[in-house]
C-alpha cells in the first residue's frame, strides 16, 4: 500500500502518495507527474497508477503527487510554470529522503512535458521517462516545447500508443529522431492517448525498458 505523504510546494501543500519496493532495496527514487489538471488528470489516473506500480516492481520508490489546485493540493493551475515548480519541490523531497540513490523523472501527457523539461535541466536527475508526451499538439490552447529534452544527453525512455489521437505516433517518431542517445521508445499496438484497455501494458512496457537499465 502506498504511504500518504504531504509535500511543501511553492503554492502550499501538495497531496502525494509514495510507493516503495518490498522487500528489495530502493534502486531509484522516481517522481511521476500526472496529466493536464484541467482535463481530469490526477495522481490517480490509471496510467500513472500502473506506471508507478511497474517502476516499484523493478526497485523504484515512486512519488505520485497532485499538482497545485488538484485534489487536496493547495494553489491554482499555473499553465505549466507553477507545475514545473511543484515538480522541482517533489524532486527535492525525494533526493532528501533517498540520498545517494538515482533520481528519475517521469510523467504522462502534460505531466511528461513537466517531467522531461525539468528533469533534463536538473543535474541530480539521471533518467527521463515520458508517456505520450505532447510533442506535436497543444492542450487548452497551450503549445509545448521540449528544448531542454532535445538538448540533453541523459537516458530517455518513452511509451506511446499506436493510435494516439492527441499526440500522433508519426509526430512522436519525428521528435524521437531528433533526440540524442541514449533513448528507447516502446509503442503499444492499438492504444489511444489515454491507453484505455491498455494501461497494464504501459506498466509492462516500462518494466521491459528499464528493468535491466544501468546508468
Amino acid at each position: 500500500m502506498p504511504t500518504i505523504t504531504d509535500l511543501r510546494g511553492p503554492a502550499g501543500r501538495l497531496e502525494a502518495l509514495l510507493d516503495t519496493p518490498e522487500p528489495a532495496p530502493v534502486r531509484a527514487a522516481v517522481v511521476f507527474a500526472h496529466p493536464h489538471p484541467q482535463h481530469g488528470g490526477t495522481m490517480h489516473t490509471k496510467v500513472v497508477y500502473q506506471g508507478a506500480k511497474a517502476l516499484t516492481r523493478i526497485g523504484g520508490a515512486v512519488l505520485r503527487f497532485n499538482f497545485r489546485g488538484v485534489g487536496a493540493s493547495e494553489g491554482a493551475f499555473d499553465r505549466g510554470e507553477g507545475e514545473q515548480a511543484d515538480f522541482r519541490a517533489a524532486l527535492d523531497y525525494m533526493i532528501d529522503r533517498y540520498p545517494g540513490v538515482q533520481l528519475w523523472a517521469a510523467g504522462f501527457s502534460f505531466g511528461s512535458w513537466v517531467a522531461l523539461e525539468v528533469g533534463a535541466l536538473d543535474p541530480r536527475v539521471s533518467v527521463l521517462i515520458g508517456i505520450a508526451p505532447p510533442v506535436v499538439t497543444s492542450v487548452s490552447g497551450q503549445a509545448y516545447t521540449f528544448e531542454n529534452t532535445l538538448e540533453t544527453t541523459k537516458a530517455k525512455f518513452f511509451v506511446q500508443g499506436e493510435a494516439d489521437e492527441v499526440c500522433p505516433l508519426e509526430g512522436m517518431w519525428q521528435f524521437y529522431g531528433r533526440l540524442h542517445e541514449p533513448k528507447e521508445l516502446a509503442v503499444i499496438d492499438g492504444a489511444s492517448h489515454l491507453f484505455d484497455g491498455h494501461t497494464q501494458e504501459v506498466g509492462e512496457a516500462l518494466e521491459d525498458l528499464l528493468a535491466d537499465f544501468q546508468a
